[in-house]
């Protein structure tokens, strides 16, 4: 990802604009400096949001390759104090709390110590008398719960008051059984039913308190030392109290303590804490060589992005969503996975809480990710983060990270432009696999060769190349009369040659 110079303010402005904010700004490095003064911009689109929203106090942040390049406070953590939101301040992240959870399961599953398909009762020994909707049914596996397309019926209003359920009452919740809306494995259906007894899963297999699993794999090792789950325990002075917007007026929610159902949406954190876990994610891509030093291994967060074979189409969030091309989406584990012609993969996830809303969306193509913390009752800021992630994207602020180019690929690469210059196939050796001559012989593509250098004449055939993947990839000459664009797709074999070549001319 390359962050481009954007007009702004004068650094001096932005970091008084952030003093006043309520941000602890030291001295920043020069970089640090170059991305407050090039990310202020974005101040005016969370500010009015928080204001039409009536939310007491919020705090946005933008990580970039790891950083958490730009963080801003808006309005109070309280309203009786009237204390500023800092990059400190702590909020409760509701359902974002859910891609925890997920990843702690994928955690026990490459530690050997479960099975994603194994039905879920074997590990919850309660729901083994349950009673599903059809003879036919499969058992809900553990997979399933992650995706939830375990037939459980939605359940965001109910399910948020259940944070503080005590372990024995959802003991005897479980023994008593609950009724499906469809049998599992048949469609997605959001249930925070479903990531409690996660919750529980996760207990019974680590032998452990789910809270004290979480801290000590995840957000221990990340240096996430101001998140938990146990709200009150938190300095008071850092705290966002939770309020509801309710008869022109803000109302204090009651705060709910840790429970069993603090694995769908229980933790507490701030703007600091809440960026090393986005660099954390962000970092799984691209996949490559080198130390796995996370504390789950990177193939295993990518599979955050994998769903459920129950996609669906949707407008994008956000403002640009009318004039957007729309979103192919589906859940995946612990987070919403969407692909449009723009920001390409998407992970997002929004928390809706009584107190508090939140919403964050990673672009892993870009090494990006942009969240938003507020405190009124299910505030959900999506719509200004989603802005920020395409207004970063239209405008050219942040770039797609390259793609390596493999030996193999420069090597193919490299023999097509011989085979161009020299106006045929043959001219590059080796190059090419069995069934290239056997799909069109020599003589076709000689004079296949010779009308396109009729038209565009001699070409620069160093223009690098943008692989599409390990074995293929696109590229374009600049020629005398035109350009010409080309791909290159390679064959499955231990030494890969060349399988397809495309060579056209550019169309006006």
């Amino acid at each position: 990802m390359t962050l481009v110079p954007i007009p702004s303010r004068a650094l001096t402005a932005v970091l008084a604009a952030m003093v006043a904010g309520g941000l602890a700004v030291g001295a920043p490095s020069p970089a640090n400096a170059q991305d407050a003064t090039r990310l202020a911009w974005l101040d005016t689109s969370f500010d009015d949001y928080r204001l039409d929203a009536h939310i007491p106090g919020m705090v946005f942040g933008v990580v970039m390759d790891g950083r958490l390049v730009y963080v801003k406070g808006l309005g109070v953590q309280d309203t009786d104090s009237k204390r500023p939101v800092t990059s400190d301040t702590l909020f409760r992240i509701a359902s974002m709390t859910k891609a925890f959870t997920a990843l702690s399961i994928l955690k026990l599953r490459d530690d050997g110590k479960l099975a994603l398909d194994a039905p879920a009762e074997l590990y919850v020994p309660e729901m083994r008398g349950w009673r599903y909707p059809t003879e036919d049914s499969a058992r809900i596996r553990v997979r399933e719960l992650i995706t939830h397309t375990g037939g459980l019926v939605t359940d965001d209003p109910w399910g948020d008051r259940q944070t503080p359920l005590p372990e024995e009452e959802f003991t005897r919740l479980l023994q008593a059984g609950v009724p499906f809306t469809r049998p599992p494995a048949t469609a997605m259906e959001y249930s925070n039913l479903g990531y409690a007894l996660l919750g529980r899963i996760i207990a019974n297999v680590s032998r452990q308190p789910y809270k004290d699993f979480v801290q000590q794999t995840i957000l221990g090792p990340l240096g996430m030392t101001a998140t938990g789950y146990d709200v009150t325990a938190a300095p008071a002075e850092r705290r966002a109290l939770g309020y509801r917007w309710e008869d022109d007026t803000w109302t204090l929610e009651p705060t709910m303590a840790h429970g069993a159902f603090g694995a769908m949406g229980g933790i507490q954190t701030s703007a600091n804490d809440y960026a090393k876990w986005v660099a954390f994610l962000l970092s799984a891509w691209p996949p490559r060589d080198g130390a796995d030093k996370g504390p789950v291994r990177r193939s295993s967060v990518r599979e955050l992005a994998q769903g459920a074979n129950y996609p669906s189409v949707r407008q994008r969030p956000g403002t640009s969503g009318a004039d957007a091309c729309r979103e192919a989406v589906a859940y995946g584990m612990g987070m919403t996975v969407a692909v449009d012609c723009e920001l390409g993969l998407t992970l997002s996830h929004g928390g809706g809480y009584p107190g508090y809303g939140s919403h964050v969306v990673l672009l892993p193509d870009y090494g990006v990710g942009i969240f938003a913390l507020a405190n009124r009752t299910y505030a959900g800021p999506r719509t200004p983060v989603w802005d920020a992630a395409v207004a970063l994207v239209r405008g050219g602020h942040v770039k797609t990270r390259p793609a390596p180019v493999t030996p193999a690929l420069a090597t193919a690469y490299a023999a097509v432009g011989t085979m161009f210059t020299a106006g045929a196939v043959t001219a590059a050796g080796d190059a090419l696999a069995m069934n290239v001559l056997m799909d069109r012989d020599a003589g076709h593509w000689a004079r296949t060769l010779a009308g396109l250098k009729a038209q565009v004449g001699t070409c620069d055939t160093t223009a690098p190349i943008a692989p599409t993947g390990a074995l293929s990839g696109e590229f374009t000459w600049r020629c005398e009369r035109g350009r010409v664009r080309g791909s290159v797709l390679l064959a499955p074999t231990p030494s890969p040659r060349i399988q397809a070549l495309s060579l056209t001319r550019a169309a006006p």
